[in-house]
């Protein structure tokens, strides 16, 4: 064979084995491909394996520039192990994976990563309800993981986003999680010692109450944030009504929990200066949901002989009436927070509560807290958004994605 001959023949090899367009020349991701088609990605073992080198290849797009190749392994391997294997504990570390890769590379805060977000949880709950025998330590585990990446997930769309407090539509998903885990008895029966003795790993920040009470304070908060006033009423229709010990005057129990959450939307709407979902959640709220007469409970409020406490609808709607005011009227607010101060003392988490009415003081009425209060309450806003970056939340002046990618990219190619 002439040298010619040779060449060509060496020619068309490498032509033959060079991979084709859309195709990846990397052997790892060769072989994740194939396992992700394979009928055997059900058994433990197969998925581990997809596992390892799903992350293994994330780490190397990283280390080699390619951030959107890297979060698009880590999120198209999350889902087929979701939907394809069904096994939670497995996709749930990928998960953790992918959130951090999403941090690590900049990635900006879309509408469509905020829907792969949702696409992620609806497969990680099927995939949970799909399997019956599990056992409940381990379901409520899982789910404690899933509100970890759902609440990370909301921190990287407040760092990184456009949006203050992070994306309404993560807000929505944590609102429900939350939710629905509050109605899980594997969740809110679990031990303290087994409710953080796989999060040993995770930042103060990150620290979760699994009771019941929580975790309801928690979802209405995220469903204010994310404006989904509707769910907050349906929620609160699910509740019952007050108890005679709830509503005596001077009572030593917490609220009812409908009277109690009710209030807590009604705080972190006017919070964050969202008058008009406010008032419709609080008018919704005496047509739908409140049984007592509306003259009834008017009177009862200022009497202070009829051995009733003062009643949480009320409080909030003259909130509401005093906000539609000018500052003017800052007197009246001082007053009314401090006539049901004893009532906001008893809810769940009081310290957050006054927070929330401090902000509105601020806001409205042109309150100044003192500097110690004003540190404190900064830093509990800033927890809407999932405690990101001191609450920059997306404000004017943040974080810049790709302006981060490029110097990232600069670094990593050795031009810094």
């Amino acid at each position: 064979m002439s040298a010619a001959a040779a060449r060509r023949r060496k020619q068309q090899q490498k032509r033959a084995a060079a991979p084709k367009p859309g195709e990846s020349a990397d052997p790892v991701q060769l072989r994740l491909d194939s396992l992700l088609d394979d009928p055997t990605l059900v058994e433990e073992s197969v998925a581990y394996e997809a596992l390892q080198l799903a992350q293994s290849s994330v780490r190397r797009n990283v280390k080699n520039g390619n951030f959107s190749g890297a979060v698009e392994v880590a999120y198209t391997t999350s889902v087929a192990l979701l939907s394809k294997s069904g096994r939670v504990s497995v996709s749930s570390q990928l998960l953790a994976g992918l959130v951090q890769v999403l941090v690590e590379t900049h990635t900006a805060c879309t509408e469509e990563w905020v829907g792969r977000f949702r696409e992620l949880d609806a497969a990680y709950l099927a995939a949970l309800d799909a399997d019956a025998k599990m056992d409940p330590a381990e379901r409520g585990r899982l789910q404690r993981l899933h509100l970890h990446f759902l609440r990370k997930g909301l921190k990287w769309s407040n760092d990184l986003g456009t949006v203050k407090h992070g994306a309404l539509g993560m807000h929505a998903l944590l609102g429900q999680h939350c939710w629905r885990m509050s109605c899980d008895e594997a969740v809110v029966q679990a031990e303290p010692a087994a409710q953080h003795g796989e999060d040993d790993d995770e930042d103060d920040e990150d620290e979760m109450e699994t009771s019941r009470v929580g975790l309801r304070n928690e979802s209405v908060t995220h469903y204010a944030l994310a404006e989904k006033v509707d769910v907050i009423l349906e929620k609160l229709k699910s509740l019952p009504a007050p108890t005679e010990e709830e509503m005596k005057m001077g009572h030593t129990c917490p609220p009812a929990q409908r009277d109690a959450l009710l209030t807590r939307s009604i705080l972190v709407l006017l919070a964050i200066e969202n008058l008009r979902d406010a008032t419709i959640l609080a008018s919704s709220y005496l047509k739908d949901v409140e049984t007592r007469p509306v003259d009834e409970i008017k009177k009862s409020y200022l009497d202070k002989t009829d051995g009733k406490a003062p009643s949480h609808i009320m409080f909030v709607c003259m909130l509401l009436r005093i906000c539609e005011k000018d500052s003017k009227t800052a007197p009246l607010f001082t007053w009314l927070v401090r006539n049901f101060g004893a009532e906001l003392g008893t809810m769940h988490q009081p310290e957050i509560i006054k927070t929330y009415t401090t902000k509105i003081g601020r806001v409205y009425f042109d309150i100044q807290p003192p500097p110690s209060m004003m540190d404190m309450m900064e830093n509990m806003m800033s927890m809407m958004g999932g405690g990101g970056m001191g609450g920059m939340g997306g404000a004017p002046g943040g974080m810049n994605p790709a302006m981060m990618q490029a110097a990232m990219a600069a670094m990593q190619g050795g031009g810094m």
